[in-house]
């Protein structure tokens, strides 16, 4: 060690071995999530794969998805709108953004969970960084999710939604929700894989999330934006995601809150996936 000379008494020699132990680990988490990313096709390549095993010898394949996605929307922005005594001229495009967002999110989330124990057989054979797995989730979800943005591309122009400069946002939205699912499966992956009831347990959180979170209703709707709403992460990547969509501008407010999530699940991931990385492969 280069500072060994400078460390005075056995307690302070042992101190600092630790501490490089510990900055040698991150720095090798760190360079396992940046050679991931650097062999894209890799992990695009068994992305594609995923799919075309999933619809294999289906004629129109992941457009399944988005033929019940549509069929869905439409029925209950129709059954919602009589309900909330909205026009559905309105609501519809309201519906199918949200849709759109919260379909992203939510695979990203429950998918995650799985990351490492669906790709057990690769994980024990293949020699490669871990985090390719959780990158294969994240490819897998954006291609799906490019099919089911269509849904609301033909509500949108059916009811000559104004959408306008704000669009633009969208990409940044987007990124930063892939950004936190990288972390979210870096962290529930490797929870997964260690405790296998965390993908139960997080599939029926997310099922409650769906109806507290304003996707079928508006949050105009909640008097007072009660803590129910602005507590909730969800909502906020939602809308920084959705508002762009129907032209309208996400408040500086639900920015802040979704960055704040970034930072704090990164550092959250980083510490976990530092020091338990190395486990990964003989837990799945």
């Amino acid at each position: 060690m280069a500072n060994t000379e400078q460390i005075k008494g056995p307690s302070w020699f042992g101190a600092q071995i630790e501490y490089a132990l510990d900055r040698t680990q991150f720095r090798k988490a760190l360079s396992d999530i940046f050679e991931g990313w650097s062999k894209k096709t890799l992990w695009t390549t068994i992305g594609l794969h995923d799919i075309r095993q999933r619809y294999r010898r289906s004629v129109i394949g992941p457009f399944w998805i988005t033929i019940s996605t549509g069929i869905m929307i439409g029925a209950l922005g129709l059954l919602y709108g009589q309900i909330f005594k909205i026009e559905t001229a309105d609501y519809l495009p309201f519906l199918a953004a949200g849709f759109f967002a919260w379909g992203l999110i939510s695979n990203l989330v429950i998918e995650g969970c799985q990351a490492f124990n669906s790709s057990e057989h690769l994980i024990k054979q293949l020699s490669a960084p871990l985090s390719i797995y959780v990158y294969r989730v994240l490819w897998s979800n954006l291609l799906t999710a490019a099919h089911n943005v269509w849904i609301f591309v033909l509500v949108a122009l059916w009811y000559s939604v104004d959408i306008g400069w704000s669009v633009v946002l969208v990409l940044p939205a987007l990124a930063l929700i892939l950004f936190n699912g990288l972390w979210v499966g870096l962290l529930l992956g490797l929870l997964s894989a260690r405790f296998r009831d965390i993908p139960l347990i997080v599939a029926s959180v997310m099922q409650v999330m769906f109806f507290i979170t304003p996707i079928m209703w508006k949050p105009d709707m909640l008097p007072g934006r009660a803590l129910l709403l602005d507590a909730n992460p969800f909502y906020h990547f939602v809308e920084i995601l959705r508002a762009p969509m129907l032209g309208q501008m996400p408040s500086a407010e639900n920015w802040l809150a979704a960055l704040s999530v970034t930072l704090v699940g990164w550092a959250v991931a980083l510490t976990f996936y530092t020091a338990y990385r190395w486990r990964i492969a003989y837990w799945v």
